[in-house]
């Protein structure tokens, strides 16, 4: 089994906001929706085999500690991808950057405020 995407949500209108931190902040490409989904809103990203979904829900809440965790290469893209989700305006959090054994990580929010997690092993 393998996971297919993970679905996230966001307000309505809201996928501008989206598009800037999975996009220019996380260099995630947007993907078409098919046809029969288009007209409900929202917007799908891909990098590799990794897609996340953004769907639009009225009643809106963020992911407070749901979230997925996105995996690169080494602790150079981390932190330069760190770097540009900060610039962004986003925030960015360090404070739990090695309490995962084996990885190192930080914490943000995309555009709708959903917690996102970044990773990659930590070299011993």
């Amino acid at each position: 089994m393998q996971l297919h995407h993970v679905q996230l949500s966001c307000a309505p209108g809201g996928e501008d906001a989206q598009r800037r931190f999975y996009c220019e902040g996380l260099g995630l490409a947007e993907v078409g929706k098919p046809a029969a989904l288009a007209g409900r809103g929202g917007c799908w990203f891909r990098s590799g085999q990794v897609e996340i979904h953004i769907g639009v829900e009225a009643a809106f809440t963020p992911a407070v500690k749901a979230h997925p965790a996105l995996l690169v290469d080494d602790e150079q893209e981390l932190d330069r991808l760190a770097r540009r989700v900060a610039r962004l305006g986003f925030d960015v959090d360090h404070t739990e950057r090695t309490t995962f054994a084996g990885m190192l990580r930080f914490h943000t929010r995309d555009g709708a405020g959903n917690r996102v997690e970044i990773m990659t092993p930590a070299r011993v």
